[in-house]
């Protein structure tokens, strides 16, 4: 499994009018549906209002590339241009389980 974070930044909301937009436009619910994706949530840091987080989760990299080469990705450059946002951008490989010692930190 492969995590990306990406950070949205921009000016006066402009992120979070964008995360708004993304979702009222279906383009989250399209995301949502592509073979392989596991998770694609917009998170909101309570210390930055300028500032989108997207977690965006999928099966692997072909899932990735995939999605990369569908026609919706012109959709969101044209979002991300509209809103004038920078971006900056994580990526994680998933452990398959957690380390038995971690587990002692993790209340269920």
């Amino acid at each position: 499994m492969i995590t990306i974070n990406i950070y949205y930044t921009g000016e006066n909301g402009a992120a979070r009018a964008f995360a708004e937009e993304m979702l009222r436009s279906g383009l989250v619910a399209a995301i949502r549906a592509e073979s392989g994706n596991l998770r694609y949530e917009y998170f909101f840091p309570m210390d930055d209002p300028e500032t989108v987080l997207l977690i965006d989760q999928w099966r692997d990299q072909a899932a990735i590339d995939a999605h990369h080469a569908s026609p919706m990705m012109g959709q969101i450059a044209a979002l991300r241009e509209k809103f004038d946002l920078h971006m900056n951008v994580e990526r994680f490989l998933s452990d398959e389980q957690l380390p038995e010692k971690d587990l002692n930190f993790i209340k269920r």
